[in-house]
């Protein structure tokens, strides 16, 4: 299980690494960078930067 930080400084866990991943491939990026979306899940927010998506992929 990987943790990370929201938007806000929460600590969230990830239980579904690749499901996680895969979902801000396909609705909060564009040609394999960041779109600057916002994406929340269950309660936390993710601002889809470059660098987030960059972070995300090589967890």
């Amino acid at each position: 299980m990987v943790q990370i930080e929201d938007d806000y400084g929460k600590k969230y866990k990830i239980e579904d690494l690749n499901s996680f991943k895969l979902h801000i491939k396909k609705y909060h990026s564009k040609d394999g960078k960041g779109d600057g979306s916002l994406h929340e899940e269950n309660g936390y927010w993710f601002r889809v930067t470059e660098e987030f998506y960059d972070y995300v992929m090589e967890l």
